[in-house]
């Protein structure tokens, strides 16, 4: 196992000698609506999650304002077919003026707010509100001039690797800390929404933690808790979904973002998995050790008298236990006993002549 690359952020652990770090991604489920927004703050909280992601662009910073080409989304298959960049970037992203109210809300609620930031504007926006880490988005991985800027403010960063191969994350990772990133995770992400459990390989966290030296996690778009909570078996130290108040209420991510009681469940599995990892282990636990007296062992089933020989009618392996077990039957079968022997006594060494 590598050496640990654990850090704090905001007074948090992120490593594996801490639970997972759980961050609960607004993105565009705030549904036009500041209030909401809020509401999503503070279900968030009451969810136990740790941090609280926004993300930081306009419509005019993403794309323009065109409706044909490849600035309609075409694909039948695609989440938001039918629509144009710009639409679905005016309808997701969050106005810029709401978001002291929420970083603030986070604040009183426990949370750690910060941003994903799409351009550099952004970044110097998000300096200002003095948010204390950065999120690169998957589609911006291989942006290697914001990359250089976020890292050039000295804050940990998160890099989803959607999409990116191993070269274009080298390229990534060295941007980062050339340019004075010091704590970086690297969260494994595919960049279908929804995604499913079959495209998340989430195998590669070991390799990637080895390649990069760093922190690992997950971005999941899948449906449910399931791929994260084998994500911290293999090593996720930061987790991260899309929340909503309701699927049923609409919005743009709505259709892969978790609702309050699921993200609840997120913490708690995720958390338990981190307990249970532990370390190699044989023999019985501290806690087991008052279970061993319920192994099968070798016991007296009636009365003996000195001379009598031992049978499997007169001994048998039963529950509880004692200093004998039931592999050790060859070995007194056909001895006699020394002195009487009381039906349920454990049969012992001393008594066999």
């Amino acid at each position: 196992m590598s050496a640990s690359t654990g850090f704090e952020i905001a007074g948090r652990r992120i490593g594996r000698d801490a639970p997972p770090f759980i961050i609960a991604e607004m993105s565009g489920n705030h549904n036009h609506s500041l209030e909401r927004s809020l509401s999503i703050v503070d279900a968030a909280a009451s969810a136990g999650a740790h941090a609280l992601k926004i993300q930081t662009f306009t419509a005019d910073t993403m794309t323009l304002d065109l409706a044909d080409g490849d600035f309609l989304v075409s694909d039948k298959n695609n989440l938001w077919h039918g629509t144009t960049l710009h639409s679905l970037y005016e309808d997701a992203h969050t106005p810029w003026e709401w978001h002291q109210p929420i970083f603030d809300r986070a604040a009183q609620r426990g949370l750690i707010a910060f941003s994903t930031p799409f351009d550099a504007t952004a970044v110097d926006f998000l300096e200002s509100l003095h948010t204390p880490f950065y999120k690169i988005a998957s589609f911006e991985n291989t942006d290697l001039e914001l990359i250089r800027k976020v890292a050039s403010t000295g804050k940990p960063m998160l890099i989803s690797t959607g999409m990116a191969s191993v070269s274009e994350l080298e390229r990534a990772v060295t941007a980062a800390r050339e340019s004075g990133c010091r704590d970086l995770v690297l969260l494994k992400c595919t960049s279908s929404y929804p995604a499913t459990p079959e495209q998340s390989n989430i195998a590669t966290l070991p390799h990637m933690r080895d390649m990069f030296a760093c922190e690992v996690g997950l971005s999941d778009h899948t449906m449910g808790v399931g791929a994260a909570v084998a994500a911290v078996a293999f090593g996720a130290t930061v987790i991260e979904k899309h929340f909503t108040l309701s699927r049923a209420e609409g919005g743009v991510d709505s259709a892969f973002s978790l609702e309050p009681a699921e993200m609840k469940a997120l913490v708690v599995e995720t958390e338990r998995a981190w307990q249970s990892i532990g370390h190699v282990s044989y023999g019985p636990s501290a806690s087991e050790r008052r279970s061993l007296i319920y192994r099968r062992g070798l016991r007296v089933v009636s009365d003996l008298n000195p001379g009598d020989v031992i049978t499997r009618q007169n001994v048998r392996a039963i529950r509880p236990g004692g200093p004998l077990s039931s592999g050790e039957w060859s070995l007194v079968l056909g001895r006699i006993v020394k002195k009487a022997v009381r039906r349920g006594d454990p049969l012992t060494w001393d008594l066999l002549g």
